[in-house]
């Protein structure tokens, strides 16, 4: 064959590639308004960081989620609360891919589908969770926990030939100051106390540098210091990461949203948004009839629906 001949092949074999793409509608270019969005790169620009469309999650008959929507800004630290059973932990199950739901769209920033995504490539692109009990390596130290964590190649080559490098060390250090730590970094992870655990875990998480910070009961069983802590820190991470917190302690919530009035709560019920809004003050009030149940009332900050939500204390 000639080389004229294998040129002439080479512009026709070009040609009808071009033909076979063709330009959309957008005229070739990449779609959202023109710009030009990176695979796996979370786009913000033209709506929420998280969005939930009617999600709805059956289980035996049983509706654990019913036509649920959530929408989550970038930077935003929302609190989740409702009874048991009213769908939270179901909730952050869809969201990481754990749990498949019937019906339903989620999309993680303005193009990511995550129903299309494996657990693994979801926490991969920035979700990060904490579940209720602590989960650390509690044989190693409190350093070594972090190391662990940092968000690294972990090829087997690459983890024989691993060195911190002085940048990893230091964002080791400035996380154990974050998580209140620095004094136990060589103590090991067993050792701690149970909030001391939660604080790690949730120091493991930001080693991952994630986007968005699922966050299940990260107080339950703390002592008041530690809880009073543990807000400091969640308020620290505010605008810098979103936040979703999932929680039963009233007083909690109000440490996270009490300086602010923009900020919003949202309540589930039955594995739906009863109401949403910023925190009713003092309209929430705790009915101590026993040791096992409270009440509080929803008022005009929560659009005008006086209802009553029952959980388990």
């Amino acid at each position: 064959m000639t080389p004229e001949l294998m040129e002439a092949g080479v512009r026709a074999r070009e040609a009808a590639e071009a033909r076979k793409s063709g330009p959309g509608s957008s005229g070739g270019r990449a779609a959202s308004y023109g710009r030009v969005v990176e695979e796996g790169v979370v786009d913000v620009t033209h709506g929420p960081i998280l969005y939930l469309d009617a999600i709805t999650v059956s289980f035996d008959g049983f509706k654990a989620l019913n036509d649920l929507s959530l929408y989550i800004d970038a930077g935003e630290l929302r609190c989740i609360i409702g009874p048991n059973g009213a769908g939270k932990t179901t909730m952050m199950d869809v969201i990481t891919g754990k749990t498949r739901p019937d019906a339903g769209k989620a999309f993680f920033g303005s193009t990511i589908d995550l129903l299309r995504m494996r657990e693994n490539q979801i926490a991969s692109i920035g979700i990060g969770r904490k579940f209720q009990k602590p989960t650390v390596f509690e044989h190693l130290s409190v350093f070594e926990n972090l190391e662990l964590a940092l968000k690294d190649d972990r090829g087997v080559k690459a983890s024989m030939l691993f060195r911190l490098s002085g940048e990893q060390l230091d964002r080791i250090g400035s996380m154990l100051q974050l998580i209140h730590l620095k004094d136990s970094a060589q103590r090991t992870a067993g050792l701690l106390s149970h909030g001391q655990k939660q604080w790690l875990e949730i120091g493991m998480l930001l080693m991952q540098d994630p986007k968005l910070l699922l966050l299940d009961e990260p107080v339950a069983g703390m002592t008041d210091e530690e809880t009073e802590r543990t807000a400091e820190l969640f308020l620290s991470l505010e605008g810098n990461h979103s936040l979703v917190v999932v929680e039963h302690d009233m007083k909690f919530i109000h440490e996270l949203t009490r300086d602010n009035p923009a900020k919003k709560v949202t309540v589930l019920h039955e594995g739906s948004v009863l109401a949403e809004g910023s925190w009713p003050k003092g309209r929430s009030r705790m009915c101590r009839a026993t040791r096992r149940w409270w009440r509080f009332t929803l008022g005009d900050e929560f659009g005008g629906r006086e209802r009553t939500v029952t959980s388990s204390c």
